[in-house]
């Protein structure tokens, strides 16, 4: 009989508790999917004051004024509360008023460094407390990248974590510790060997965590295959890609997946109308209300573009305002969605001033319960990434009968396939140069293959039906977990 593990998933944050992107909606699916497995998991994450509800989340304070040792010299008190992310799927949140309550949002201070040092010992102090005796520490993106580290050094000797072979997930690797890594100077670049300093030590905030993660973890995976292939690039690799090649034989790609539960046209709350593949006609009646929510033109006709996801170079916002003009005097419409850069949203609030019956223009933290509203009233998704990991919008979309334009990099590539209305293939549009040209012409070619309404039904059809749900890619973690366990390895 095959052993039954036991795993901790330690995030930043975790849907539905926190949240300001994908991946919140992974860390809150994935563990879920592996317990469905039969597998036993317990999840791990800060309790951030300003947004997580303890009451509406029924949490319950399990350790009080707990003092954990940063190291010699630092120390700090915690607090624990538990709660559940589904039935027997225990989550525990870590409290530090100071560094985790004090403000509003999830990131942003100026000593981010600090604050997720304090979380990853926090997090392995808890699972010593609990005697969890984990096979697996899943640590997900830079905010846990300290916990291999420790694992090979302070906490080398714990009696219940000896055993316990770490993952490290890279969902985006442009992001690895609570600062711009491009502009730390170099001569205070982190190599992710020296001792890490006391808090109270500025160099405190130029600390790698990512590459504390890498070097020291069991396994390494992204979030997707081609992004696998792309982060041991210079052009992908963010200065960390001869680390990643040197560890190759350890680097795996497994695709995101979305909960299909979560995400379900048939029965979400906050759709005007219920709709699947076999009622089509449905979602045109979310369009409609869309239309008339938002003071847009109320025509089901139309074809409406979404675009919800940060506001950010990455994303491919710097494409978006080239053609912003020539798009709108095209025959369509755009909703778009997002918090991020606000050098891009103030260009777009311009623009919707300027056309308000052609583009609506939504803040995402006031709007995020009406994401799904957007994906089942439009028709067309726009996601022009420079790079991307792998990507949770196409995926959510595709559920929502709403086609993709990407651009033909890391999981977008793995995900969607260029429509052939001849060979009636593909679930998408996609394109490859990082231009603004090639985007207005990819939006051109859909919005072409729009006003055929026989085949943009079928393909409607097609990318409702594709499997994005976590079966799969939960069944990958778990092949991960045992080869990291069987793993001997030599740490750079």
């Amino acid at each position: 009989m095959t052993k039954k593990l036991k795993i901790v998933s330690i995030a930043a944050e975790v849907a539905p508790f926190s949240k300001t992107g994908g991946l919140a909606d992974v860390t809150g699916s994935l563990p879920k999917a592996i317990k469905k497995l039969g597998h036993e998991v317990i999840v791990i994450t800060p309790l951030y004051g300003h947004v997580i509800d303890i009451k509406k989340h029924n949490l319950k304070l399990i350790c009080e004024n707990v003092e954990i040792y940063l190291n010699s010299a630092d120390k700090t008190q915690i607090n624990y509360w538990r709660g559940y992310l589904t039935n027997n799927l225990p989550i525990y949140f870590i409290e530090n008023k100071k560094y985790f309550s004090a403000q509003k949002n999830l990131y942003g201070s100026t000593k981010e460094n600090v604050r997720f040092l304090i979380f990853n010992v926090a997090a392995l102090k808890l699972i010593s407390l609990l005697k969890y005796e984990a096979d697996i520490v899943h640590c997900h993106d830079w905010h846990t990248g300290l916990i291999p580290y420790y694992l090979k050094t302070d906490f080398k000797y714990s009696e219940t974590l000896r055993h316990a072979k770490t993952i490290f997930t890279i969902h985006n690797l442009a992001f690895q510790l609570g600062h711009n890594w491009w502009e730390v100077p170099l001569k205070k670049k982190d190599y992710g060997n020296n001792k890490i300093p006391h808090i109270t030590d500025p160099d405190i905030e130029t600390i790698n965590f990512a590459k504390r993660a890498i070097k020291n973890a069991d396994i390494i995976n992204t979030v997707s295959e081609q992004y696998r292939e792309e982060i041991m690039t210079t052009g992908f690799g963010q200065d960390l890609h001869r680390i990643l090649r040197n560890r190759e034989d350890k680097l795996f790609g497994i695709i995101n997946g979305i909960d299909y539960a979560t995400y379900n046209p048939q029965n979400d709350p906050g759709l005007f109308k219920n709709y699947d593949y076999h009622k089509i006609n449905n979602k045109k009646l979310n369009k409609e209300y869309l239309q008339k929510l938002l003071k847009l033109k109320v025509d089901k006709e139309l074809p409406v573009i979404a675009l919800t996801s940060r506001v950010t170079f990455q994303k491919g916002f710097e494409l978006v305002l080239r053609i912003l003009e020539p798009l709108l005097h095209l025959d369509l419409e755009l909703i778009m969605m997002g918090d991020g850069d606000k050098k891009y949203i103030n260009e777009i609030k311009k623009f919707a001033k300027r056309h308000p019956k052609k583009i609506a223009w939504l803040p995402f933290k006031e709007n995020q319960k009406s994401e799904t509203l957007l994906y089942a009233g439009s028709d067309i998704l726009l996601l022009p990434s420079h790079h991307e990991p792998c990507g949770i919008n196409q995926l959510i979309a595709m559920r929502y009968g709403c086609v993709p334009v990407v651009r033909r990099v890391g999981g977008l590539q793995d995900t969607v396939t260029n429509y052939n209305p001849r060979t009636n293939r593909g679930n998408g549009f996609n394109f490859s140069a990082f231009n603004h040209y090639s985007l207005f012409a990819t939006i051109v070619r859909s919005l072409e293959n729009y006003r055929y309404e026989t085949s943009w039904h079928k393909l409607i059809v097609r990318v409702m039906k594709e499997s994005n749900s976590w079966e799969i890619p939960a069944k990958k973690y778990v092949a991960l977990y045992r080869k990291a366990m069987k793993a001997n390895n030599n740490f750079l």
